[in-house]
C-alpha cells in the first residue's frame, strides 16, 4: 500500500529540490568565480609594481624646486693661464704665425711638428658661493696657475675673483669677489651621507652653465692612488669636465661634497665620479681664508694594508687596520711609542677598517692636538696617546741598492751582510741584503725581491745571515708569520709560509 501524499506537501517538496538546485547551481558558480580571481590576482602578482602602483614615479625625488632655490649661488669659472715655454719642435724654418688658420690642425696632429702656444689657454669650471661677501669653494686644479679668474652668476653678472689660497693636495682653493650680498649655499654634514641616498651635481660640463645631474652615493670614504687625505664621496652622478669645483647636493638642498674628479678611460664620464667631502673642504677653506694655507696632522709611520694572509700571522680573526711598517724617527709616533707591527685599529675613536682609511683620519686632525688610538701589539690591544704635528710636504730621496756575496737561507733567498753605506743612505740600522730569489721559493710566493733588506722575521730582529738561518728554522711550518723588508725607501709586511724541515 503506498502512501500518498498531498498536494500542498509535494508543492512543498518541489520547491524545497529547486531550492537547493539553485543553492548548489550559486555555491558551484561562487567556487568557480573564486578560483577565477585567484588566477587574476597570480597573474597580476607577476606584473611589475610600477604597472599596478602608479604612485611609485611618486618616490623617486623631483629636484627642480632645489635647483630653483640653490642655482644661484653656483657659479661658473673662467680662468686664463699664462702659455709655458715652447717646446722644441716645430717645422724647421717656419715660424707658427706663418701657417695659414685653417693649415694649423693638421700639424698639430703630427707629434714631430708640435707648434707652441702663441698665447695664454683658457681653461673653465665649477664654484659655489658660501658667504654673502664673495667667498667662493672651487678646486685647486681649476685656478692652477691661473693671471686671471672670472667667476660668472646665475643672473649673467660677472666677477673678478682674487685667489685667497689653494691647497693642491686636498684639491681646494678659496676665491673672494668684491661684492656683497650674494646668494649663498645652504652647507651639509658629509658624515650623514649613506650609500643609496640621493644627490645632484650642478656646474658646467663642457661650458654649458648652470647644468644639473643627478644620481646615487655609490660608496663612502673612497681612497684614490694620488689622493691621500681626501675620503672621497664616490656617486654615479655624471660630472665632466666643467663640473669641476662645483657642489654636490643632498635632497634637503645642502651642500655635502664638492665635485672634482672622474674615473675614466675616455675623458669623459664613465659612470664613477668622486666629491671632496664638504666637512673636508670648509676645514681647508677656513684655514686658506685665515692663513693663506692650509695645515694637516702628521704622524709619522709608514702604512700597509692587510690582506688575509697578514691577518693569520699577527693573530687577527679578520682583515683590518692599518700596519704600521716603519714609524720616523721623531714623529709623533715615536714619540707616542708606535712600534713597526703595530696595528692601528682606531683612531680618535673612529674605526680603521682599512690602511687608506687612516691618512684622512690624521690629516683632519689640528697639529697640537692630542688623540687616542687603538693599535693590536702582540696580540693585545692598548691605547696609546698621540699628540699630532703639522704636516711636512717633503717626500724622502729614493736610491739603488747594492749586491755583496751572499749566503744561503731556508726562506729561498741569498743574502749577505748589510753594507754600512747603504745602511747610512737608508738609515737602517739592522737587517740582511736579499741578492737572489729562487723563483720557486717561499720567499718568492711571499714577494720578496732582490734588493730587499729583511729587518724582522715574526717579529724578531735580524741583525745576520746567521741569525736569519736560525731565525727561519726556528719558526713554525705550515703557518703564516710576518716578515718585515725596506724596499727602497719604504718598509712593508709580507706574509709567508715556512716549509718543515731544515731546507
Amino acid at each position: 500500500m503506498f502512501k500518498t501524499l498531498e498536494p500542498a506537501r509535494v508543492m512543498t517538496l518541489e520547491y524545497g529540490a529547486i531550492a537547493h538546485s539553485a543553492r548548489s547551481a550559486i555555491k558551484t558558480r561562487l567556487v568557480n568565480t573564486t578560483r577565477i580571481y585567484r588566477k587574476l590576482l597570480f597573474r597580476l602578482a607577476l606584473v611589475p609594481i610600477i604597472a599596478v602602483t602608479p604612485s611609485f614615479a611618486s618616490t623617486l625625488p623631483d629636484f627642480s624646486a632645489l635647483v630653483e632655490q640653490e642655482a644661484a649661488a653656483v657659479v661658473k669659472i673662467s680662468v686664463l693661464v699664462e702659455a709655458e715655454s715652447p717646446a722644441a719642435g716645430g717645422f724647421p724654418g717656419l715660424s707658427p704665425d706663418q701657417i695659414p688658420e685653417q693649415f694649423r690642425r693638421f700639424f698639430d696632429q703630427l707629434p714631430q711638428y708640435q707648434l707652441p702656444d702663441p698665447g695664454p689657454r683658457a681653461g673653465a669650471g665649477s664654484g659655489f658661493i658660501i658667504s654673502e661677501d664673495g667667498y667662493v669653494i672651487t678646486n685647486a686644479h681649476v685656478v692652477d696657475n691661473a693671471t686671471e679668474i672670472t667667476v660668472g652668476m646665475n643672473d649673467r653678472r660677472e666677477f673678478d675673483a682674487t685667489l685667497v689660497g689653494s691647497d693642491p693636495a686636498s684639491d681646494i682653493a678659496l676665491l673672494k669677489l668684491d661684492a656683497e650680498n650674494l646668494p649663498t649655499v645652504s652647507i651639509g654634514d658629509a658624515e650623514e651621507l649613506k650609500v643609496g641616498e640621493w644627490v645632484l651635481a650642478i656646474g658646467s660640463p663642457f661650458g654649458f652653465e648652470h647644468t644639473a645631474t643627478q644620481g646615487i652615493v655609490s660608496a663612502l670614504s673612497r681612497s684614490l692612488p694620488d689622493d691621500t687625505y681626501v675620503p672621497f664621496i664616490q656617486t654615479d652622478v655624471a660630472v665632466n669636465p666643467g663640473n669641476s669645483g662645483g657642489p654636490l647636493f643632498n635632497t634637503d638642498g645642502e651642500v655635502v661634497g664638492v665635485n672634482s674628479q672622474i674615473y675614466s678611460r675616455s675623458g669623459g664620464y664613465q659612470g664613477l665620479s668622486f666629491a671632496i667631502p664638504i666637512n673636508v673642504a670648509m676645514s681647508i677653506a677656513d684655514q686658506l681664508k685665515e692663513h693663506g694655507y692650509a695645515t694637516r696632522g702628521w704622524l709619522g709611520v709608514a702604512i700597509q694594508n692587510v690582506d688575509q694572509a697578514l691577518a693569520e700571522s699577527f693573530g687577527l680573526d679578520r682583515p683590518e687596520g692599518a700596519l704600521v711598517s716603519q714609524v720616523t724617527d721623531d714623529s709623533p709616533a715615536d714619540k707616542a711609542g708606535l712600534s713597526s707591527g703595530d696595528i692601528i685599529l682606531e683612531f680618535n675613536g673612529r674605526p680603521v677598517g682599512f690602511s687608506g682609511a687612516l691618512p684622512p683620519l690624521v690629516g683632519a686632525v689640528s697639529p697640537g692636538e692630542t688623540v687616542d688610538m687603538l693599535v693590536l701589539r702582540n696580540g693585545k690591544r692598548k691605547t696609546i696617546d698621540v699628540t699630532i704635528e703639522a704636516l711636512d710636504e717633503g717626500q724622502p730621496a729614493r736610491v739603488e741598492l747594492a749586491s755583496n756575496p751572499v749566503g744561503e737561507s731556508r726562506l729561498g733567498v741569498e743574502v749577505s751582510a748589510l753594507p754600512k753605506d747603504l745602511a747610512e743612505q737608508l738609515d737602517v740600522e739592522h737587517g740582511v741584503l736579499v741578492a737572489k730569489v729562487d723563483p720557486d721559493g717561499v720567499a718568492a710566493k711571499a714577494g720578496i725581491r732582490e734588493g730587499d733588506i729583511i729587518l724582522s722575521l715574526n717579529r724578531e730582529e735580524i741583525d745576520s745571515v746567521d741569525e736569519l738561518e736560525a731565525l727561519s728554522r726556528e719558526a713554525p711550518a705550515g703557518a703564516s708569520i710576518p716578515v718585515l723588508v725596506q724596499r727602497d725607501s719604504s718598509s712593508i709586511f709580507l706574509a709567508l709560509k715556512l716549509p718543515s724541515g731544515k731546507g
